[in-house]
């Protein structure tokens, strides 16, 4: 079936697949919920200091995997490369606050949209700014629409968003001791951030109190509306959780007593996320809905690595490096997918990253976008999760100076754009302790080749040449 457009713009197409897709009536509504600057130790079922009862049940029932990684470790890039299926490096997403989500991106939103979905995204965007007529968040300004890229632009019906990080606790507020991480704005004072509801709109009800339970009291009324009208639904549910200024209030404190202070507010933070997903899973069972429901779950990049502030917790385990480092602990972070009565309780160890939810989605479907922004950096994981198969294909990054491969078994990393190497076995050596670059040269020399064949290719695609 061939679809025409018009050549100025990138438009959706779909045909669907007559073999293995899944009825109308039966397609499963998706949830991607996703927490800010979440270390691979800041979840219980890998470290029980944390207390995350709800999300260690997702890991009990799901699918949990061990090895799962981020495109980029920050948060800006690996947001765009779960909506777009590509490396951010294609696209101009650099880093954190640099370029936008552009309008020839092909997003999930616009392809479940087309498909009957209803969307909405809720909490942290940082995909573009969200206004032109005043000074919002990190780059908001009058009159600038250079990086102008809200939700409504790209798909989604239902928006409730910040430009980039809140405080945890009373999100619109500049809390105390954070002064600098919030603009050298006075305790108590705004703190030039808002919700944005839509083209102009800002929310300004119900801002008080923890973050996660403010966003989540709009997710809640997004499905219950959906299910009200029978449509499935696509939520993307970003947590600034726990994202600088990590803050909460004494009674989460209090169950990180024995901490520092530092401590309770930022494990205090975490529980207060895991109870809304809690309370998220418990409304898709009162209402018979959570059978037919995918959510994923996962961190956007390691944990903090520096601060401003000076106040820099969470966990990475035993793993090198933090957010900002392309060794594993700044970019192997938890994640999980459940899907109950569908996929059973399972480990995966073999690699899997953010720009493998878009291609697994959409072959879940049974929807074959035609058409759509090609190449791809991600895979349909289902194989993998069903038949244990091994990935089959490399995952690549890049970051400022530093770039990685990673395989089955290696990873390939320079931390100078290639001009020396290091080689690291994570089979045998998770923490990166051993670097074999010159006991396995000819290892070096494939990699080597394949990592920069792909490099080139995203430049070419960075160039624009990859939109019709």
């Amino acid at each position: 079936m061939k679809t025409f457009i018009c050549p100025v713009m990138i438009s959706v197409f779909f045909m669907i697949m007559s073999i293995d897709s899944i009825a109308q009536n039966e397609r499963p509504n998706i949830i991607l919920i996703m927490a800010d600057d979440l270390g691979y130790g800041d979840v219980g079922y890998y470290n029980p200091i944390i207390k995350t009862p709800f999300i260690d049940q997702m890991a009990k029932e799901g699918v949990q995997f061990n090895r799962f990684y981020v495109s980029v470790p920050v948060c800006s890039p690996t947001r765009g490369s779960i909506l777009t299926g590509r490396n951010p490096y294609r696209y101009g997403i650099y880093a954190a606050n640099v370029g936008h989500l552009k309008k020839e991106e092909l997003t999930l939103a616009e392809v479940l949209k087309a498909q009957g979905y209803t969307t909405g995204h809720f909490g942290k965007w940082h995909l573009g700014t969200l206004t032109t007529t005043e000074t919002d968040g990190n780059r908001g300004r009058l009159n600038d629409s250079s990086h102008y890229a809200p939700p409504w632009m790209h798909g989604f019906d239902i928006s409730f968003s910040t430009e980039s990080k809140v405080p945890t606790w009373d999100p619109m507020i500049t809390p105390a001791n954070f002064e600098i991480e919030m603009g050298n704005k006075k305790p108590g004072d705004p703190n030039g951030n808002s919700y944005w509801i839509g083209e102009g709109k800002k929310e300004t009800q119900n801002l008080s109190g923890d973050d996660s339970r403010i966003i989540m009291d709009r997710v809640l009324p997004f499905i219950r509306k959906s299910v009200e009208t029978k449509k499935n639904f696509f939520a993307v549910v970003w947590f600034h959780t726990p994202h600088l200024p990590a803050i909460t209030n004494a009674a989460y404190r209090n169950i990180y007593k024995n901490y520092s202070e530092d401590e309770q507010h930022y494990y205090g933070a975490i529980t207060a996320m895991d109870e809304q997903i809690g309370r998220l899973r418990s409304y898709l069972s009162e209402h018979g809905i959570n059978k037919n429901t995918i959510i994923f779950f996962n961190s956007d990049n390691g944990p903090e690595g520096d601060s401003k502030a000076g106040k820099t917790q969470g966990s990475a385990l035993t793993f090198r490096g933090r957010k900002r480092s392309l060794y594993e602990g700044g970019i192997r972070v938890p994640a999980i997918m459940i899907w109950p009565g569908a996929l059973p309780h399972k480990e995966i160890n073999t690699p899997v990253t953010t720009t493998d939810i878009f291609p697994t989605i959409v072959s879940i479907l049974g929807v074959k976008p035609e058409n759509s922004v090609q190449p791809l950096d991600g895979i349909d994981i289902m194989p993998i999760i069903k038949s244990d198969r091994k990935r089959g294909a490399p995952i690549f990054f890049q970051f400022q100076r530093q770039f990685a491969l990673i395989d089955e078994q290696y990873k390939l990393y320079s931390p100078d754009k290639g001009v020396t190497f290091e080689l690291f076995d994570l089979l045998a050596d998770k923490g990166e302790q051993n670097n074999i670059s010159r006991e396995k040269p000819d290892i070096v020399s494939n990699m080597k080749k394949i990592l920069a064949d792909w490099i080139q290719s995203c430049k070419l695609s960075d160039a624009g040449k990859d939109y019709h």
